[in-house]
């Protein structure tokens, strides 16, 4: 891992919490992600499972958490299984956790290597009788793939048929939604890389770089600052090309008087940002252009202020909806009688504005959260509002992360990225 590492006891504080949520005599099972392939004997890069992440801060393949904590053998309330490390794994792959490093990284005292797994689970499930299995229910989820964790939950309830199965799921959205404050710092450090990399952009673009050259400037800065990649694919979309919302082409020359909408962020320790800016490609915005910008940008200010405590996510987009339709009521792309006539299903707005304003982040950039409970402190929530004229050859969308606060408006984690008009043509024409 490129990060640095995190203190064990925010694993130790996440277990207790998942564990004061179970059910009397019930156990819960967490894999890692499989390394998955691509052909021949290449292998996509690994990625570990979120959950299991978050309950031990083990990073490596093939590992399992066992939660037990009515065990009544006290050192199996808590085990990790482990792919035994050796010498010959050592020289050619990197050395493996250790079971001492093993706890040093998550606080758990129990680690067996995964040859011992079978013989172990028959001991600890004679003394259960509930199984608590990882299933992924995010509202986004679109899995064909067999993971490594639907796997051992089939081996699992055939093995043992007859004991009852409970669903971790809504737990971990429960917990993981909120973050503890050393997840607010991760979060924090990955949206510093993330200005890192967009100032040095600012002061790169010019009229005839390439969408993928700005693309390799981001990652150069990223990974000299101890990320190991963008959170998620990055979208560098120039002129019309902002208008296609999940643009990840980035194979088009930028031309004079075009602006470019990039939707990039840096992860760290696996924790994500998630960062838009829309810039000029000569470093002038047109009149045009700086007033369909400056509306984005009122909006996402409107819009953050109403991410308190209490806040219901639904209700909160209405309203957006509200400000939004406003704005372009003022930039003549609506008049009234389009807000009169409107479907009340897909509003008018919709026609320029047509996804969301915000989403939880954290350990997934789109992460976990019970979307039909009110907001709570320590949330993250992207704000991320957007006008798309594709007449007009230009799509803007400017989007921050911010953190619920007990009372007041959030703390923007971004509040050091350019965003003001004004700053972002002044350091592009130093």
């Amino acid at each position: 891992m490129k990060y640095l590492p995190i203190n064990k006891s925010l694993f130790e504080k996440n277990r207790a919490k998942f564990s004061a949520k179970m059910k009397p005599k019930s156990l819960a099972v967490f894999n890692s992600n499989d390394i998955y392939p691509i052909s021949a004997d290449s292998t996509m890069p690994f990625e570990q499972h979120r959950d299991i992440f978050y309950l031990s801060g083990v990073d490596q393949e093939e590992s399992i958490l066992i939660l037990f904590p009515d065990c009544p053998i006290a050192k199996h309330r808590e085990i990790l299984f482990l792919k035994e490390t050796n010498e010959h794994i050592a020289i050619w792959e990197g050395e493996k956790l250790t079971k001492e490093k093993a706890f040093e990284t998550s606080g758990i005292k129990t680690v067996y290597w995964l040859q011992d797994m079978e013989k172990i689970m028959f001991e600890i499930m004679t003394q259960c009788n509930t199984i608590y299995i990882n299933t992924n229910e995010h509202y986004r989820a679109n899995v064909e793939t067999e993971t490594r964790e639907d796997r051992f939950t089939k081996w699992l309830k055939n093995k043992y048929p007859a004991h009852s199965v409970a669903k971790s799921n809504p737990i971990v959205q429960e917990l993981r939604s909120v973050k503890e404050p050393v997840e607010i710092d991760l979060i924090q450090k990955a949206c510093d890389i993330t200005e890192k990399g967009f100032r040095r952009i600012l002061e790169f673009v010019k009229p005839g770089v390439w969408e993928y050259e700005i693309e390799a400037e981001f990652i150069h800065e990223f990974l000299i600052n101890r990320s190991k990649k963008f959170a998620y694919t990055p979208i560098i979309a120039s002129g019309n090309n902002a208008n296609v919302l999940h643009y990840i082409e980035n194979n088009q020359q930028c031309k004079d008087g075009d602006l470019i909408l990039m939707d990039v962020g840096a992860e760290y320790a696996n924790y994500s940002s998630d960062m838009t800016r829309s810039v000029p490609v000569s470093g002038r915005f047109s009149e045009r252009q700086k007033a369909v910008y400056n509306a984005v940008l009122k909006v996402k200010n409107e819009a953050t202020k109403m991410l308190i405590p209490g806040t219901d996510w639904a209700k909160y987009h209405i309203e957006v909806g509200k400000i939004m339709t406003n704005e372009l009521l003022n930039l003549g792309l609506l008049d009234k009688a389009d807000v009169q006539n409107e479907n009340p299903e897909w509003p008018a707005y919709k026609k320029y504005f047509m996804h969301g304003t915000s989403h939880h982040m954290g350990l997934d950039t789109h992460d976990y959260g019970i979307l039909t409970e009110p907001m709570q402190a320590n949330m993250v929530f992207t704000v991320e509002p957007g006008i798309y004229i594709p007449d007009e050859g230009f799509g803007i969308r400017l989007e921050d992360d911010v953190v619920i606060q007990k009372s007041g408006e959030p703390i923007n984690l971004m509040k050091n990225i350019p965003i003001e008009v004004e700053e972002i043509e002044s350091i592009m024409n130093l």
